[in-house]
């Protein structure tokens, strides 16, 4: 099961009635952050989720919307006595950019582990999932990110049996496991089926339409993706600054086959976007133009 919440929809400027754009996503115990604009604390409280159990910040770039809320959310976790580490995972620069953020959080009771992405495509493991980075087009140095959790196939109780394996180390092989013992190998493949479909997430926002979203997109559960603009005439503004519009990230999404896209980090100027979605949703139909807070918990088909 995967929780994901987008706190904020908006892109440049937090409104009274948008945040900045920020992804959260529970697994297994743990959360993850996409973005910290100004404001995403207040945001994750109004949620009513928690900060404790945040341990990975991950940056797309670092434009003030996405990074200015970072030195207080810091501080609240810091406030709180966390001791556990927090990674930060981030483009170029990320150690430089967050030091110079912590200014005015230099003391804290808790370790940073530092992730920078130094190639076009990353992948980090972590905390039960994959995450990977993936560079997009925007006018600075920015990546999107996908994040996966692969399942095993399953368990053949009659193999297991069939083979000897003793009861105690099914568990071991059910967790994709290699077991020695007494002179004997056991592995996976004696007891698993194939592997069945995991869960996957895609988010990107601050880009031209690219290959590279297109191709780690591909069969997500759910594709977050930028619409800045749902003005046909503002195309050429998306163009120059290296945004998109509704309609573009509609065509992502059908090139994808994503089961479901969520629009976000819309212009401050684009105060009704659901004004836009019949043409999109002719694109493609999954779309939904998303507010913030929008949640979905993810659980594996069978």
């Amino acid at each position: 099961m995967l929780d994901v919440c987008l706190l904020g929809t908006g892109g440049m400027m937090p409104l009274p009635y948008r945040w900045l754009t920020s992804l959260m996503v529970r697994y297994n115990g743990s959360s993850l952050l996409i973005d910290c604009g100004e404001g995403t604390q207040i945001a994750i409280k109004e949620k009513g989720w928690g900060f404790k159990a945040i341990d990975v910040i991950c940056f797309t770039h670092y434009h003030g919307d996405h990074v200015s809320g970072l030195p207080g959310l810091l501080l609240t976790m810091g406030n709180a006595d966390r001791t556990e580490p927090l990674t930060i995972v981030g483009p170029k620069g990320l150690e430089r950019v967050v030091g110079a953020l912590r200014v005015i959080a230099p003391e804290l009771p808790f370790p940073i582990r530092y992730r920078e992405i130094t190639e076009p495509e990353q992948s980090f493991e972590m905390n039960g999932y994959r995450l990977k980075a993936f560079r997009v087009n925007h006018n600075v140095l920015c990546y999107g990110y996908t994040l996966e959790i692969d399942r095993v196939g399953r368990f053949d109780v009659d193999r297991a049996n069939a083979a000897g394996i003793p009861q105690r180390y099914w568990g071991m092989l059910q967790k994709g496991e290699t077991v020695d013992v007494d002179g004997s190998t056991y592995t996976p493949d004696m007891v698993l089926g194939p592997a069945r479909k995991g869960l996957k997430i895609a988010y990107c926002t601050d880009t031209r339409p690219t290959d590279s979203i297109r191709n780690n997109a591909a069969g997500a559960d759910l594709f977050v993706c930028e619409g800045m603009y749902g003005e046909k005439d503002k195309l050429k503004k998306a163009k120059e600054y290296k945004h998109m519009t509704f309609y573009e990230a509609a065509h992502l999404a059908k090139d994808a086959n994503v089961r479901e896209m969520w629009l976000t980090h819309y212009s401050p100027s684009l105060t009704k976007p659901e004004e836009y979605m019949e043409e999109v949703r002719a694109i493609f139909p999954q779309a939904i133009a998303a507010k913030d807070r929008r949640t979905v918990e993810l659980v594996f088909s069978e």
